[in-house]
């Protein structure tokens, strides 16, 4: 692994529907971005890049010492964002993490999982974990996944599969996706070539593209979950949770 130049980039935007300003939120004197960025320095990477479309949010990185590279407004998803960092910034890495700007307690070693799958060779890796009750599974925002004995994901819905035919499957027999990537550095540029098919467009999730175009997609368990800030009452119970 020592080899390979491993990047890590967190895309943030500052428009968001549910909560403008995201990245920026103060969480125990310290921007949401900067919590980010500090957790993802812990992990085995050797450089860590916030990749933003804002000003606002390239002027916070840049005063506490961080890396940040600026990318068009209309890049429509984090993994356009890598992709765009890595094609136009110079960089060179053999590995990419897209690390979720949302979440700013991540588990390092969660980003050290998914390193370790692409050593392996993984074209793409990700993580998922155990459904925690039956409430999540049927929550179409909960993204489920089914796989093989290896690892290797079969496909990812909103819907809660597999269909529980027998009635005897329990909260713990389904896995839910989180929302972090790592890729071979030539595979996540080889996506940006892709058309959105049927699937990726009925279920509104770009991984069934992949899928779809025969990329392969492994997955590791893992036992924790970040907390995540979607809103800004998301935002009151982490403050609750860790400053109070």
């Amino acid at each position: 692994m020592d080899d390979k130049v491993k990047l890590g980039i967190i895309p943030a935007r500052f428009a968001s529907t549910r909560f403008p300003g995201k990245p920026l939120a103060d969480l125990g004197g310290k921007p949401m971005i900067q919590r980010v960025y500090e957790q993802a320095q812990k992990a085995n990477l050797d450089r860590v890049i916030v990749a933003t479309d804002d000003n606002r949010i390239r002027d916070v990185v840049e005063s506490f010492k961080g890396h940040v590279e600026m990318t068009n407004p209309n890049i429509p998803s984090g993994t356009d964002r890598c992709r765009a960092v890595l094609k136009n910034s110079g960089i060179k890495a053999d590995w990419v993490v897209n690390i979720q700007g949302d979440e700013p307690f991540i588990d390092p070693e969660h980003i050290n999982a998914l390193l370790d799958l692409l050593e392996k060779g993984a074209e793409i890796a990700t993580l998922i974990s155990r459904a925690e009750e039956m409430d999540e599974v049927k929550n179409s925002n909960r993204v489920k996944v089914v796989r093989t004995q290896s690892g290797k994901a079969l496909y990812f819905s909103r819907s809660n599969i597999p269909f529980n035919r027998s009635g005897n499957m329990k909260a713990e027999d389904y896995f839910i996706h989180l929302g972090i990537y790592g890729f071979q550095a030539d595979t996540l540029m080889e996506l940006g070539e892709l058309d959105a098919g049927k699937l990726e467009k009925f279920e509104s999730l770009e991984q069934l593209r992949w899928l779809e175009n025969g990329y392969q997609i492994y997955t590791d368990l893992v036992y924790s979950r970040p907390d995540a800030v979607d809103t800004p009452e998301d935002l009151l119970l982490i403050k609750k949770k860790y400053f109070l």
